[in-house]
């Protein structure tokens, strides 16, 4: 099975595959383990019984007479044959073989016996298969001419009847475990599916929502197994809502805030057709390129802002100090029109951080031209770059008039124009630049200038 099969195949499908073959095994162990277990017990069933015949014979054996003489035990005899469906042969003799009773031909076993401890052994006797067991003890004399005084008493019965009675037992008990097994799979079975009902709810409750249904699941039932996946869902799909909150708000500004540049241009260019002398159309169209630059502007600021709530931010290291140096530069050229002093004041120690650099280039941008807009001619503004401790920091400063302190807390929200501010500005550039400070989990913080008198934008990033 490849890869993209093996991503194809059910959970309940692979989890009950996976516990039935482990069911499978366990059961084939089982069956081993009955099989071994009972042929063990069965034989020591049996061989107990021959000892007892061996015991039985022992017990009739006589010596007083000089010579070996046996009464044997008739009704057990015809009981042992009746059991073990055939003939039983014994044999009692020395040790040397002088004299016996029975079957002389029984074979011995090939090691030494022990006193008074049977020795029980499979043999091919009388053509077929036969279970032997010997018995060795002392006499308290030599009988019939032998100088031997140990006494060997040996009965064997066929193992046919021990071999059906085996069969019998084994197949009762392998039913057993086959039924076990079968109970067990059932088991399985529904412990998988009862085990997974909570999925299945998950999965018909994801189904029943609407399109536009983007709250977060409910984890109060989900096992704690699969709690990391559903919390990982929800993150996800609380980005997806702050993203399309994101895209409709910008369709709602855009529709909002270009019409009426557009209504204006199209009523400038209407009184442009209208005049007749050149100064009232020179005056109209340096009208219209007034308003197509602000609509430009501000539209070129909802598109950043958009970029900023939306894209993907791509991490780099970046050296804020040499990125402050190559932004300040390019507006010296704005700051000398407006007769502003723009510096750069950055900390000796190395200010790098993770963070996408054209973002911040734009963050810094917007900072710069919301203090060079709102700064006079004759003032100062001031790109700083610190360090404390695991952070770093970018910010301007300016001496123009700030934003009145019970307004701080507004101003970075879109299209917000402090009260005292002047001019054409859309209001978007402060909320860029907070934008681009929360997608690398920065801070942006609008303080009174201590130094410059005006304000100070500050965006604080962790250090790399």
């Amino acid at each position: 099975m490849n890869l993209d099969a093996l991503h194809r195949v059910s959970l309940r499908r692979m989890l009950i595959v996976l516990l039935l073959a482990g069911v499978m095994v366990g059961s084939l162990l089982q069956v081993w383990l009955t099989w071994h277990t009972a042929r063990s017990a069965v034989n020591a069933a049996f061989d107990r019984s021959l000892f007892g015949a061996v015991k039985a014979i022992d017990a009739n054996v006589s010596t007083e007479s000089g010579g070996l003489a046996v009464e044997l035990p008739y009704v057990l005899f015809e009981f042992f044959e009746l059991t073990a469906n055939g003939s039983v042969y014994y044999r009692v003799a020395t040790q040397d073989g002088l004299v016996e009773i029975g079957s002389p031909d029984l074979p011995m076993p090939d090691a030494p016996l022990q006193d008074r401890q049977p020795h029980f052994a499979t043999v091919e006797y009388a053509g077929a298969q036969m279970r032997i067991a010997t018995y060795q003890r002392s006499l308290p004399q030599s009988v019939g001419g032998s100088s031997d005084t140990r006494l060997v008493i040996q009965v064997a019965e066929p193992f046919a009847s021990r071999d059906q009675f085996s069969r019998r037992f084994i197949a009762g008990a392998l039913a057993r475990d086959a039924l076990l097994a079968a109970l067990a799979a059932a088991a399985v079975a529904a412990a998988v599916a009862w085990a997974l009902r909570p999925l299945r709810q998950l999965r018909q409750e994801v189904a029943a929502r609407a399109p536009e249904d983007l709250s977060p699941m409910d984890t109060s039932r989900v096992p704690r197994d699969v709690l990391p996946l559903v919390e990982a869902m929800n993150q996800h799909i609380l980005r997806n809502r702050e993203l399309l909150d994101s895209q409709r708000r910008f369709v709602d500004d855009a529709s909002h805030q270009l019409r009426t540049p557009l209504s204006t241009l199209q009523t400038q260019l209407a009184f442009a057709q209208r005049a007749s002398d050149l100064p009232s159309v020179q005056a109209a169209l340096a009208a219209v390129r007034e308003q197509l630059r602000h609509t430009i502007r501000q539209t070129n600021q909802m598109l950043a802002l958009a970029r900023a709530d939306s894209c993907d931010v791509q991490a780099e290291a970046v050296d804020l100090a040499e990125l402050a140096s190559e932004v300040t530069r390019r507006w010296w050229p704005q700051a000398r029109a407006r007769q502003i002093d723009l510096g750069l004041e950055a900390a000796a120690q190395p200010a790098r951080v993770l963070a996408q650099r054209e973002l911040l280039e734009e963050a810094l941008a917007n900072l710069l031209d919301n203090a060079l807009r709102y700064t006079p001619a004759g003032g100062r503004v001031t790109v700083t770059v610190g360090v404390d401790g695991d952070s770093a920091s970018l910010g301007v400063s300016d001496s123009g008039p700030g934003i009145p302190p019970d307004e701080l807390g507004r101003a970075t929200q879109r299209f917000f124009r402090a009260s005292n501010s002047q001019g054409t500005g859309s209001g978007l550039g402060l909320a860029i630049v907070a934008s681009i400070a929360k997608r690398h989990h920065g801070h942006f913080d609008l303080l009174q200038a201590s130094d410059e008198g005006g304000l100070c934008a500050r965006i604080t990033l962790a250090r790399r």
